[in-house]
């Protein structure tokens, strides 16, 4: 449709029809059952007229289904303006990759694009038309339960795999409009939700306006410059006034300065919710302050439609305002072609063949086996042999609980758990793993483990050569509204490995979780295989990994602590006027008395069965030096001196050493995924440009301090060492 075809549409509009447009309900309210339509209807107050003029439709299921209501409500809708359907796509459809911290844990802003390709097409053949991912919330506290969604707690990489995802959805610009395999992306929460005040999930949220520019919004920026087609607001105030409402936040940044000319949507219900903040009264005013900060769609809760009209009527809102809204909402619908193909890829016998397809399953693996991360590999523990006899025990051990909290169309029942991986792991002579894997027949809590159930795994560890103990936490542990202020394993889990270690010290814990946890308690496990929530092939990767068939090359990219009182603890804090580094054995420095400073392992950290070493980078620079016309270019060899072909991961660092803003003492400027064959020595280089040291000055400016940097290449945060020094002319 043309854009003045739009415009034309929007003027035949009453006010009524476009406060539809800006509402949006569940598919509930459009069942073909009368009965099952009767109960949400009456408690949101909605009658059959108001519902044929509501503008998007949120979490249906299946082709069949949108098709039926599409068809129904275009029947119904006086002007036939489409219906959009939305949906919590996180990572994954119905083939489930690991959960989004894991998935960065790859490094590999190709496998989020491809998940996010994978996932678009078997979202658009079921129906739908837009995905509430990706999740942009940069994250420095492991007790907020939603760090499963996010990717870590570094803004550069933060930034780097939500354009990748933006991509993976929507393809190239102009392609949602011809290509119906692809959705309109939702970049959430906007702003600053993971800064939640004691990782409780729904909290304040309280910073400096410098520290939000410059650390947190700069995922959200590369979303939105990708093409991000939608904007979800977060539950949060910021600066004392709940986002939802915060014309400053929604209008002066997220329009005019970053350009965004999308939708906004709330999060589900957090138009209203402004009452319970206290910035409103009631529903009217609670509406007044939504509008007016710019969020286009109201989600499950009805303020605009219950009091709109009566504000435009008195003034109190202009219907331009409301105009704008729709014009938005109207121009997603025709850039996904809704208006010439309502039913866009809905499609039930394309379904049936893409929807967790052979093809997508091998990607999820594949993906999911890079995304695993080797913490620890005391003697060379791993790779197994399959050879050897192995006690599979713990709570985890078959548990198809591996999907995590937002796996919407997920299905436990269709995962790989890690038993059914180990065992169809073939050995080298083709036998069968059954012989070589025993586990106990009674399931393992995941609290409280029985005695039977601990004595039973006892007396099966005994005789084994190697003991795999699957650890960690249940889905519902983690995710939204699923907060914990003590971040260790369970104390059942605990005493399971000690009763195990007693008897056989060869202990591989697999871990299953959302988080980065406090992992005292397990120190002394010859191996730790962080596999977070790795979706549906998540045994058979896992099993990949744990005999060798993948060498593992994930690394964390959110800090794990020694301990819940460090947190937050991440690698790029700021430098403080008495930095423990200067004088570890002096008192008045910035430490504590009970542990140490540092994260147990740190952003970037990931063994391998290859081994890797540096050598000292070289920089150079044409032209009078390193400015904004010259880049630096920093080359450094790397060595595999191993006999294992690996893929490492190398880190470039940078620290501003003087700045009109105290600067961090190391920051994350690029990385590079470098496969190397055992034995092979090969010279990367990394680029760094005036604008990659650029940062938001007190003015709100972004920009760089001339004078003096330091620059590391390495494999993690924490191991740095033969840094270079840069001068910024």
């Amino acid at each position: 449709m043309e854009q003045s075809n739009i415009e034309d549409l929007l003027r035949q509009m009453t006010l009524e029809e476009k406060i539809g447009q800006l509402t949006q309900i569940t598919g509930d309210f459009y069942s073909d059952k009368a009965e099952d339509r009767t109960g949400p209807m009456s408690q949101l107050g909605l009658d059959d007229e108001q519902i044929t003029n509501v503008g998007t439709v949120l979490g249906v299921v299946g082709a069949s289904e949108c098709r039926r209501i599409q068809r129904q409500y275009m029947e119904r809708n006086r002007l036939h303006i489409p219906t959009m359907f939305m949906g919590d796509v996180i990572h994954g459809y119905e083939t489930i990759f690991p959960i989004p911290l894991g998935l960065a844990s790859s490094w590999d802003t190709d496998a989020f694009e491809e998940m996010a390709r994978v996932s678009a097409e078997e979202a658009s053949v079921s129906g739908l038309s837009a995905v509430f991912s990706p999740m942009v919330d940069l994250v420095r506290d492991p007790r907020w339960g939603r760090v499963m969604e996010s990717t870590g707690e570094d803004p550069f990489l933060n930034g780097k795999f939500a354009s990748a995802m933006v991509t993976g959805y929507q393809g190239e610009p102009g392609e949602l409009q011809d290509h119906f395999n692809k959705v309109a992306a939702c970049v959430k929460h906007f702003a600053a939700y993971g800064a939640v005040t004691g990782g409780r999930d729904y909290n304040t949220v309280d910073m400096s306006e410098q520290r939000l520019r410059d650390v947190y919004l700069r995922g959200y920026h590369a979303a939105i410059e990708a093409g991000a087609r939608l904007v979800m607001t977060s539950f949060n105030t910021v600066g004392g006034i709940p986002a939802t409402g915060n014309r400053h936040l929604m209008q002066d940044i997220l329009r005019d300065e970053f350009g965004f000319d999308g939708v906004l949507i709330s999060d589900f219900g957090a138009v209203k919710e402004l009452i319970s903040h206290g910035v409103a009264a009631d529903e009217s005013q609670a509406a007044s302050l939504s509008i007016h900060a710019g969020v286009d769609i109201e989600m499950m809760t009805l303020c605009y439609m219950h009091t709109l009209e009566a504000l435009v009527t008195s003034g109190a809102v202009d219907e331009r305002l409301i105009d704008e809204s729709v014009l938005r909402i109207l121009r997603l619908k025709n850039e996904l072609g809704l208006f010439e193909h309502p039913f866009r890829g809905a499609d039930e016998a394309r379904e049936k063949e893409i929807v967790f397809s052979t093809s997508h399953r091998a990607t999820a693996r594949r993906i999911t086996a890079e995304s695993l991360v080797l913490l620890r590999n005391n003697d060379a523990t791993l790779p197994l042999k399959a050879s050897q006899s192995i006690a599979l025990l713990g709570p985890a051990a078959q548990s198809p609980d591996i999907l995590g909290a937002w796996s919407w169309r997920g299905r436990t029942d269709r995962a790989v758990t890690l038993m059914q991986g180990l065992r169809k792991f073939a050995s080298a002579d083709g036998e069968s793993m059954r012989s070589h894997v025993k586990t106990t027949e009674e399931r393992c809590d995941y609290f409280v483990p029985t005695e039977s159930v601990i004595a039973a795994s006892v007396e099966l560890a005994k005789h084994a050569d190697v003991v795999i103990l699957a650890l960690g936490e249940l889905s519902t542990m983690s995710g939204e509204a699923a907060s914990r202020s003590n971040i260790h394993l369970p104390k059942g889990q605990i005493a399971l490995f000690d009763a195990v270690h007693k008897v056989n010290p060869h202990i591989v814990v697999v871990l299953f979780n959302g988080r980065p946890l406090d992992l005292s308690g397990i120190e002394a496990a010859d191996a730790i295989l962080e596999a977070w929530y790795p979706g549906t092939e998540g045994g058979a990767a896992i099993a990949d990994v744990l005999f060798g068939a993948v060498n593992p090359s994930g690394k964390v990219t959110m800090s794990f602590p020694e301990s819940v009182g460090q947190i937050p603890v991440f690698y790029d804090e700021d430098n403080t006027g008495r930095p423990y580094e200067q004088a570890p054995n002096e008192k008045y420095v910035s430490k504590y008395l009970d542990v140490s400073n540092y994260a147990a392992y740190p952003f970037g950290f990931g063994l391998s069965y290859s081994h890797f070493s540096y050598g000292s980078p070289v920089v150079s620079v044409s032209g009078n030096g390193f400015s904004a016309e010259h880049p630096a270019i920093i080359r450094v060899s790397i060595t595999n001196d191993s006999e294992v072909d690996g893929v490492e991961i190398a880190q470039l660092y940078v620290r501003d050493l003087v700045g009109e803003v105290v600067r961090p003492v190391k920051q994350l400027k690029g990385f590079q995924r470098v496969a190397l064959a055992a034995g092979e020595t090969r010279e990367i280089e990394f680029e760094l440009d005036e604008k990659d040291v650029r940062y938001v000055h007190l003015d709100d400016s972004m920009r760089s301090d001339p004078g003096d940097f330091l620059v590391w290449v390495a494999g993690n945060s924490r191991d740095l060492s033969n840094p270079i020094r840069l001068h910024l002319e």
